[in-house]
């Protein structure tokens, strides 16, 4: 019997799993996929971020392979409204970096790999959870085999993304927040103009949003009237020069549309089961807090895991603990969330003018501030 089983092995997942490890706690990561997924999704990672990298022995190989953002720009009708500086020391780990996950989770692999090796298991699909007072049952099927395995533990972690079926078998529900509106995104050379920077178009028919990615490229994201399943990266291209007037340069990487949902489980704890990342709270991705989120899940989870563990008696407690500063944490990124959408809604007119007005406003002292340090979530 294992001491802790995480049921996902995404960023979050082998995260949490990393840090237990670090901490002498027996884990085994289960996760449905057989191979690493190498879709193109979270980018963005922000200094608290970076502590829970600094404590797997990470962050120096993390920040070497990615691109430094300096700070933003928002842009509306081909003029600058504003500028916001993401910091300005030079400490490497008070960085806003940008790296694409499926090379931040090959160095979060390779971690787990040195600290617990053979303990990541792919093509493993969990079928059943239950709590059975001092430990966890969990009912699992591999790929290829007619008949299933069921593996125990103290305490199980769903880490298993949005669609959580450890959640749903849990019976544990989600409350919607807000949610609905639909984005194009995809991975185009950069053309050099804004180095470093974010830039943010806020037009009249919708925001655009652009950051820099390693290797001389940069990811392009628009918001769109309806999901856009079968768009290409030339279709993209096209609605950003309608725009903005940005002609971007031919690319080779698929489009990929996405519709975005809010949504925060009533609880993260289910007696020896908690929820962490996409599994407990679903946050849009616009403003990149998603997967930074749920590192920060993960960075608080890991010692209180720990503790549970070696002192049973303290178990309820920290545990709950856990569940209600998290929570709370998302409640504020989802409210941030939703007001990053709002503002990049489209608009004309008068509202047009006073969503501009408000981000001259917002983009000089004291409030730049203010907003830079959300935006890069050192509120948390």
């Amino acid at each position: 019997m294992r001491e802790v089983i995480v049921v996902g092995g995404g960023p979050v997942g082998i995260l949490l799993a990393g840090l237990l490890a670090v901490r002498g706690v027996d884990v085994e990561v289960l996760e449905q996929r057989a191979e690493p997924s190498l879709r193109s999704r979270a980018i963005g990672i922000h200094p608290p971020s970076l502590r829970a990298l600094e404590q797997l022995g990470v962050a120096e190989e993390v920040l070497d392979r990615a691109v430094r953002i300096r700070g933003g720009v928002v842009r509306s009708d081909g003029r600058t409204l504003g500028r916001l500086a993401f910091s300005a020391t030079t400490d490497r780990m008070q960085s806003v970096i940008s790296l694409p996950q499926s090379e931040t989770e090959a160095v979060l692999r390779a971690r787990l790999a040195e600290l617990a090796p053979g303990r990541l298991r792919g093509g493993i699909t969990v079928t059943g959870v239950s709590d059975r007072g001092d430990r966890v049952a969990v009912e699992t099927v591999a790929d290829g085999m007619p008949s299933g395995e069921t593996l125990e533990a103290r305490y199980v972690v769903a880490a298993d993304g949005a669609r959580s079926l450890v959640r749903d078998l849990l019976g544990i529900r989600c409350t919607a927040r807000t949610g609905g509106e639909t984005y194009l995104m995809s991975d185009y050379p950069d053309t050099g103009e804004y180095l470093g920077e974010a830039v943010l178009y806020f037009e009249r028919d919708g925001v655009v949003e652009s950051f820099p990615l390693p290797g001389g490229r940069r990811r392009w994201v628009a918001m769109t009237p309806t999901l856009l399943t079968d768009a290409t990266s030339g279709d993209l291209a096209a609605l950003i020069r309608a725009r903005t007037g940005t002609q971007l340069p031919p690319t080779t990487a698929a489009a990929s549309a996405f519709s975005v949902q809010q949504r925060l489980a009533t609880s993260l704890v289910a007696g020896r089961v908690v929820l962490v990342g996409d599994a407990g709270h679903q946050i849009s991705p616009i403003g990149g807090q998603g997967m930074n989120l749920g590192w920060l899940d993960a960075l608080q989870l890991a010692p209180a895991l720990e503790r549970a563990l070696r002192e049973p008696d303290a178990a309820t407690s920290v545990l709950r603990d856990y569940d209600r500063r998290r929570r709370r944490s998302a409640r504020m990124a989802a409210r941030q969330a939703g007001f990053n959408m709002a503002m990049g809604g489209p608009v004309e007119g008068l509202r047009l003018r006073a969503r501009n007005g408000l981000v001259r406003t917002l983009a000089v002292p004291p409030a730049s501030a203010v907003l830079a340090r959300a935006f890069t979530m050192r509120w948390l």
